[in-house]
C-alpha cells in the first residue's frame, strides 16, 4: 500500500510539472525588460527614428530604424529572448558601419511593446513590420537577421517572403528541441506552445542562407547549425566562430570579418560541372576474388 501512494505522488508531481510547463512556459522562454511609454532611447553616434505600430486596440509594437546616408540596404534584426532593444540597439553599429540601415523591434511584452504574446501573434507582428519596411525599400535589399530566439522567426519570414539573404546567428533547430535538452523526461513535443520550428521553415527559403555559430556554445550546441546547414545545402553556408559561446560572439574579431564577407557577398552563381572537378568520379579498383 505504501508503494501505491509513492507511485501516486510521483505521478501527481509529474502531471503538475507538465501543467506548470504548459501554462508558464512563456516565463521560462522569455526574459523581457519592460520600459515606460515615455522612455527615451539614446544611442551615441547612431541616428535613428522610433516607430510605434498599433496592431489592434491596446496592442503596440515598438521599434527603431537606425539610418545612415545612402544605405546599401537594410538589416531587419530580430533579437534574442532577453532585455529590450534599449540594450540590443548598440549592435546596430556592426551593420551601419558596413553601409546598412538597421530595423529592430521588441516582441510583445518587451520594452514598450504591449499585447499578449503567442507564437502566431509574434509572426503576424513581424510580418506587418516587414511589410512596412518593404514600403520604404525594395525587398531585394532587405537582409533578414535572426539572433538566437529571433532565428526561428527570421527563418519564418524568409520562407514566406523574398529577402536578399537570411542570416542566422546561434540558431536552434526548434524551441521544442532546445527545451527537450533540459527536460528530457517531459513530453515537450505535446505541451510546447512555442515550438518555433526553424528546420521546417528553412525548407521553403529561396534566398541564400548564412549561418554563424560559436563552436563553444553551451546553450545551443554548434552541431545544431551543422544539422540546419544540411536542410538546403546547395543554398546554405555555415560560418563557425572558433571558441565563441552563445552570448560573446561579438567579442571575436573573426565574427566581424565573417559579417563583412556575408553582408557584401554577391549572389552565388551556379557551378558548371564541366569546368570543375564537381562531376569527377573516383574509380575504385575491384579486389580479386
Amino acid at each position: 500500500m505504501e508503494t501505491y501512494w509513492i507511485i501516486l505522488i510521483i505521478v501527481g508531481v509529474y502531471i503538475l510539472a507538465n501543467v506548470i510547463l504548459y501554462f508558464w512556459q512563456d516565463q521560462f522562454l522569455f526574459k523581457p525588460e519592460k520600459l515606460p511609454k515615455d522612455f527615451e532611447f539614446k544611442y551615441p553616434n547612431l541616428k535613428f527614428t522610433e516607430y510605434n505600430f498599433e496592431m489592434s486596440p491596446g496592442v503596440n509594437i515598438n521599434g527603431i530604424h537606425f539610418h545612415i546616408p545612402e544605405p546599401k540596404g537594410v538589416v531587419f534584426y530580430l533579437k534574442g529572448n532577453s532585455k529590450s532593444i534599449k540594450g540590443w540597439g548598440k549592435f546596430a553599429i556592426d551593420f551601419t558601419r558596413q553601409g546598412f540601415d538597421v530595423v529592430m523591434v521588441d516582441y510583445r511584452g518587451f520594452g514598450k511593446s504591449t499585447g499578449k504574446r503567442t507564437e502566431d501573434t509574434i509572426k503576424a507582428d513581424l510580418q506587418y513590420v516587414y511589410d512596412e519596411v518593404k514600403k520604404q525599400i525594395d525587398e531585394k535589399y532587405i537582409i533578414m537577421y535572426g539572433r538566437s530566439l529571433g532565428s526561428g522567426f527570421a527563418a519564418k519570414l524568409a520562407s514566406t517572403n523574398n529577402p536578399r539573404m537570411l542570416v542566422l546567428e546561434s540558431p536552434y533547430y526548434s524551441l521544442t528541441k532546445v527545451t527537450k535538452r533540459f527536460l528530457p523526461f517531459m513530453p515537450v513535443s505535446l505541451i510546447m506552445r512555442f515550438p518555433v520550428r526553424t528546420f521546417m521553415y528553412l525548407k521553403y527559403v529561396k534566398c541564400p542562407i548564412k549561418i554563424v555559430h560559436g563552436t563553444n556554445d553551451k546553450l545551443i550546441p554548434f552541431k545544431t547549425s551543422v544539422a540546419l546547414s544540411k536542410i538546403v545545402p546547395e543554398n546554405t553556408r555555415l560560418y563557425p566562430v572558433i571558441g565563441a559561446g552563445h552570448n560573446n560572439m561579438h567579442t571575436f574579431e573573426e565574427y566581424h570579418r565573417m559579417m563583412e564577407e556575408i553582408l557584401h557577398a554577391k549572389l552565388p552563381k551556379a557551378i558548371d560541372p564541366k569546368a570543375t572537378s564537381l562531376s569527377f568520379v573516383r574509380k575504385v579498383k575491384k579486389k580479386p576474388v
